[in-house]
């Protein structure tokens, strides 16, 4: 993804699921870049937690903001566009919350089991996009970044040297998998506006009990690179910390 076009002179960013995790951390590293005239709204859905966390990210001369942001309620998402709106407007939507299923035996999964995980993973972004779209277009430098995970790559799951070869679960891979390929549909069909995936890698977060092996600013690098395209990056593309990454 690097190239050497010049980034706007001001840019504003949302980050969703961000009181915490990768989150968080986007929110951090972009909002170091304050110097740059970066500022950063910081959703999530606890008003306490995403207060707290706003507060303590804006030390240093960062701009940092909280809003209140539910991905799956539309009233929620309505009333972030309009505060964000009204504030002057977004440049870069990082679609990063997400949760996980409830640990089941594979044969014991129901239709009901998707439906929250779909109800974040996979219609959180596409909620989220429809929503910003049109203040989105309105910046001369527009990107989408959908955080997705190697468990949505058909290649990473079939090779047994990748640890997401080990792991056997229908909703989760699947809602990836969805969000992968809407992705490439945004990309293709949103005339100016770049929209890329990225896989973090195994980062230890709340969501895999701190298990994983990256730590969050390691997990983070792919997510930040996409954010910060600059006017010349690529669009569809799907990286993770390394480089490209394999659908």
């Amino acid at each position: 993804m690097t190239t050497t076009a010049a980034q706007p002179t001001s840019t504003t960013a949302l980050v969703t699921g961000a009181n915490k995790g990768l989150g968080r951390e986007t929110v951090r590293a972009l909002a170091a870049l304050a110097g740059l005239g970066w500022t950063v709204w910081l959703g999530a859905r606890d008003e306490s937690l995403g207060t707290a966390a706003a507060h303590e990210l804006s030390a240093d001369g960062a701009d940092v903001r909280y809003v209140a942001l539910d991905v799956t309620d539309d009233a929620s998402v309505a009333a972030a566009v309009a505060t964000i709106s009204a504030a002057g407007g977004l440049d870069v939507l990082v679609n990063n919350a997400g949760i996980v299923e409830s640990a089941k035996p594979i044969e014991d999964v129901d239709p009901a089991d998707f439906l929250p995980v779909y109800g974040v993973n996979v219609l959180g972004p596409v909620r989220m996009t429809r929503a910003f779209l049109a203040l989105l277009r309105q910046s001369a430098h527009p990107r989408i970044v959908n955080v997705s995970s190697g468990l949505g790559s058909f290649a990473a799951t079939s090779d047994p040297d990748r640890i997401e070869s080990q792991v056997t679960s229908l909703v989760d891979t699947s809602s990836k998998a969805a969000l992968n390929m809407i992705t490439t549909q945004y990309a293709k069909a949103l005339t100016g506006v770049k929209v890329n995936v990225v896989d973090p890698g195994y980062t230890g977060t709340d969501l895999n009990g701190h298990r994983g092996t990256q730590t969050v600013e390691e997990g983070a690098r792919a997510i930040i690179a996409a954010a910060t395209l600059p006017l010349d990056g690529p669009t569809g593309t799907f990286t993770e910390g390394a480089g490209p990454a394999a659908w």
